[in-house]
């Protein structure tokens, strides 16, 4: 019944939207409308595309929305594309599919780099009724349901996670030659120290124990200075945020090699909640492929970096991104990126097999790697991957380390999976034991999969 209420006011409000009517001047119908609003959103790719979906979630139950329960029609479906492969493309097309068919009576607004890059083809699928540009992300809402007073585009909490990320900064200036983001995403933007603070400070305020400064290249963050003003480095904000009370982990989502500086170090280093872990970009182990990507290092700037922090640090970790299949990519190219895995022993290894894409330069270079040989390199970094970061976690086992708790596994209720403040996974038994909290932890073995160990 309720929901058959919610789609004849939603058909109502079409019509008189079409007609240019407003239904607020009618008590009656907007008494009814508000009783019923149910919404979905459906995000893809990366940590900056969730934060932003996550903030229209806040958004809308601040208005007095409901997410609609599974199997259940949504009058507002908002999905949050991604570009970043061609498998991305086809996600992004099917997700939105998916909703029109599920949810046929739905308002359906598209956003983010797949539908930037592709407007025309997504108002094309039936169903769609906006695509709404990055540029207007933060409006999208008040530009879908202009008839409603939306409040600040910002997040108060963060669905299923223990962790909450803060988008500090958005768009890209490096035009790397496979990339198409500085194209979808615009030029690289800041937000400012004090709303950076301010939204920190609610989340953990909201119980969060962990939080992820995140960021399309989060390397470029200046703190959008006005004019007169010396502009910030990213080590500015860690300092700052590192010293927001109640704050209990501090972690960077990515980052380039060569934005690793001294002072950058010292702020991690030397920070009360910082933790010893980098998601240090690596892409290929090649200065000859590093050059053709237009990447601004080198394989050796990469693995200064990775000793000068292990040497400061010996448990301080790495997780990394390798593009495998770059057109040109000689197997000795391919054997310096193996090389460059073995020797740092990753926690985890994020594989992107090379996907051309429109509009960048890589699309048009010569000696494209077949898919044949492509999908036999994505094989043997991924073997190799999970057989250094198993031996990494080894060093591990008989060592006491604290774990954030984040969720039971799926299949046994009383295991929780966690992770270590270096980023290690962990699996820890007990009936007592809740999401999100910190605990210390006897490592006891170890997995294909991830750490064991007692609660002490």
């Amino acid at each position: 019944m309720e929901n058959s209420i919610s789609i004849l006011f939603l058909k109502l409000r079409v019509f008189l939207h079409h007609h240019e009517m407003s239904w607020h001047n009618i008590p009656l119908i907007k008494e009814v409308f508000y009783m019923s609003k149910k919404f979905k959103v459906v995000t893809l790719g990366c940590r900056t595309n969730q934060y932003e979906s996550q903030a229209y979630m806040d958004q809308l139950k601040a208005q007095g929305y409901e997410l609609a329960k599974e199997g259940e029609e949504a009058e507002l479906c908002i999905v949050n594309t991604c570009t970043v492969t061609e498998s991305a493309d086809h996600s992004s097309r099917y997700a939105v599919r998916q909703l029109a068919k599920e949810n046929p009576d739905s308002q359906i607004v598209v956003t983010g780099c797949a539908a930037e890059k592709e407007r025309d083809a997504f108002l094309q699928i039936k169903g769609v009724s906006q695509v709404i540009s990055n540029k207007e992300k933060e409006n999208l809402l008040p530009l879908a349901r202009p008839e409603e007073s939306w409040p600040e585009f910002s997040i108060q909490n963060f669905e299923s996670h223990t962790r909450a990320f803060v988008k500090v900064q958005d768009g890209c200036n490096s035009f790397c030659t496979y990339c198409i983001i500085p194209y979808v995403r615009g030029r690289s933007r800041s937000r400012r120290l004090d709303e950076i603070l301010s939204e920190v400070k609610s989340l953990i305020a909201s119980g969060f124990r962990e939080i992820v400064l995140t960021g399309i290249n989060i390397g470029d963050f200046d703190g959008a200075p006005k004019e007169g003003e010396l502009p910030l480095r990213l080590s500015d904000l860690v300092r700052a945020v590192d010293a927001v009370d109640g704050i209990d982990r501090l972690r960077i989502s990515s980052i380039d090699p060569d934005e690793i500086d001294d002072t950058l170090m010292d702020a991690v280093l030397s920070g009360k909640h910082t933790c010893p872990s980098f998601h240090i970009v690596l892409q290929s182990g090649s200065n000859v492929v590093l050059k053709r990507m237009n990447r601004k290092y080198t394989s050796q700037m990469f693995s200064e970096a990775i000793e000068k922090l292990k040497k400061a640090r010996p448990d301080f970790t790495f997780t990394t991104d390798v593009i495998v299949g770059f057109p040109g990519e000689s197997e000795t190219d391919f054997e310096d990126t193996l090389k460059l895995i073995r020797s740092t022993q990753f926690a985890k290894v994020h594989m992107f097999p090379y996907s051309p894409r429109s509009r960048t330069r890589a699309a048009l270079y010569p000696n494209q790697i077949s898919q044949e040989v492509i999908q036999e390199r994505k094989k043997r970094v991924l073997d190799l991957a999970n057989e250094t970061a198993f031996l990494l976690r080894g060093n591990y086992v008989g060592k006491q380390m604290k774990v954030l708790l984040e969720s039971p596994l799926k299949d046994r209720p009383h295991v929780f999976s966690g992770h270590t403040e270096n980023f290690l996974p962990v699996w820890v038994e007990g009936s007592s034991l809740r999401s999100n909290e910190i605990v210390l932890v006897q490592m006891t073995e170890n997995t294909k999969e991830a750490l064991k160990g007692k609660v002490i």
